[in-house]
């Protein structure tokens, strides 16, 4: 199975921050420590930018994590199933882009402290809570991953920038 053209690539979608965190935290725990090497963006050559909904790609020399959202809340987190020297089979013109967005250059270089998920709280009695966000605190950077909505999106707000009420982080590591 081919998802987005990327040969591979096998996300398994999840909606639910704590089973998102439980799934993963045994490869972020090995990352914390070690230094983003470099970042790689899914690229639409014809439109000569960000094709915002394929994975993120963040290699930390030790493994790559590659991350993506869609839908309302979706995540997928997949480790190691992306080859960027491989074409992009999606429409012919799509590529792999070292370190496009300022916020993943910003992070490049630095050691990774901590890992979470960020969840949305909501007064819904059907979904009192939505995952938002992947979050990386580096030495000295902050980078999110988020939904926005049925693509990524990249943040490097700083933590004291982020609103007070709404939001629960659930550590990974």
């Amino acid at each position: 199975m081919v998802v987005l053209g990327i040969e591979g690539w096998e996300p398994e979608w999840h909606h639910d921050a704590e089973a998102l965190a439980a799934t993963h935290r045994h490869m972020f725990v090995r990352l914390i420590g070690k230094r983003l090497r470099s970042s790689w963006l899914m690229w639409d050559v014809a439109e000569r930018g960000w094709f915002a909904d394929g994975p993120v790609i963040l290699d930390f020399g030790l493994s790559r994590v590659e991350i993506t959202h869609r839908k309302f809340d979706e995540c997928a987190i997949t480790w190691d199933q992306i080859d960027t020297t491989l074409p992009v089979d999606l429409y012919e013109h799509f590529d792999w882009r070292p370190d496009p967005h300022a916020a993943l250059r910003k992070a490049r270089g630095r050691s990774l402290r901590a890992v979470n998920v960020i969840e949305r709280t909501t007064s819904a009695d059907w979904r009192p809570r939505v995952l938002h966000a992947v979050e990386f605190l580096f030495d000295g950077a902050r980078l999110a991953i988020y939904n926005a909505m049925d693509e990524n999106g990249i943040t490097d707000v700083p933590e004291g920038d982020l609103p007070a009420a709404h939001w629960r982080r659930v550590h990974v590591a």
